[in-house]
């Protein structure tokens, strides 16, 4: 895949020239939206609009009752909009977090089953995963989601088939706001990944649950009045993506 990235880049900027060329690079480095269209991965999702100042916080892992609640009173209070990508196994356990999210008007997407890595598993087991989770999150709340994440962002074309079956995007997040809170290294550190490398349209990832004592709550009280401190409107993803335009994109690289 990257073979065929490389190859392409050379051919347009040949046929286009370096300052287009150089803004295609520049266009794949921030979210890959015009090389997706060119390879039919329109179902991947890196980030929104680059013009707008708004932003998505998301949280894998959940729900859980030692988390997610707290995490939820944090959003509340400064009056954001998240996204959380929930396991199924958690949603049959803790259903009431799950509610709680929906009811205060954050975004729901599928993470699998139990976190499995979609690149190591046959097709029928990854069909599988997101089946049950897809009804599990049903049960509970009576919607099913539109938006998947897969565990460790790992996809192949099973993945992007089964999206594109299901009329479902692939979400996963802006390459600067990977924070690796689950490996707890740090408040400061996780808050300053966030706040210093922020840009429009990113999407963030953190979790609202880990196995051991969580540091992402403590960061969030930081980067919160911070980012709103600075302008940024926080929305859900697919609140995000509904504002890109392709089109236009295609427009300016053209002109």
């Amino acid at each position: 895949m990257k073979n065929i990235k490389i190859i392409l880049i050379i051919i347009m900027v040949m046929l286009i020239g370096y300052e287009s060329g150089i803004m295609i690079v520049n266009s794949m480095k921030t979210n890959g939206s015009v090389i997706n269209k060119i390879l039919d991965n329109t179902e991947l999702v890196w980030n929104g609009p680059r013009d707008k100042k708004v932003i998505a916080i998301t949280f894998d892992d959940g729900p859980h009752p030692r988390y997610t609640p707290k995490i939820l009173d944090l959003l509340k209070k400064y009056e954001v909009k998240a996204t959380f990508f929930v396991l199924g196994k958690h949603v049959e356990f803790y259903p009431e977090p799950l509610k709680r999210i929906k009811a205060e008007g954050h975004e729901i997407g599928n993470h699998t089953y139990s976190h499995v890595d979609v690149k190591k598993i046959p097709s029928r087991k990854i069909e599988e995963e997101f089946n049950k989770t897809q009804k599990n999150i049903y049960d509970v709340i009576k919607e099913k989601p539109k938006i998947f994440r897969p565990p460790f962002g790992s996809y192949n074309k099973c993945l992007k088939d089964l999206a594109k079956k299901n009329n479902i995007k692939i979400i996963l997040w802006s390459s600067s706001q990977d924070c690796k809170d689950w490996s707890n290294p740090g408040v400061e550190k996780i808050a300053n990944t966030v706040i210093n490398n922020v840009g429009n349209g990113d999407i963030v990832l953190l979790h609202d649950y880990v196995n051991t004592t969580s540091q992402t709550y403590e960061a969030l009280k930081i980067i919160l009045p911070e980012l709103k401190h600075r302008g940024y409107k926080f929305v859900t993803v697919s609140q995000l993506i509904e504002n890109r335009d392709y089109e236009n994109e295609i427009k300016i690289i053209g002109n």
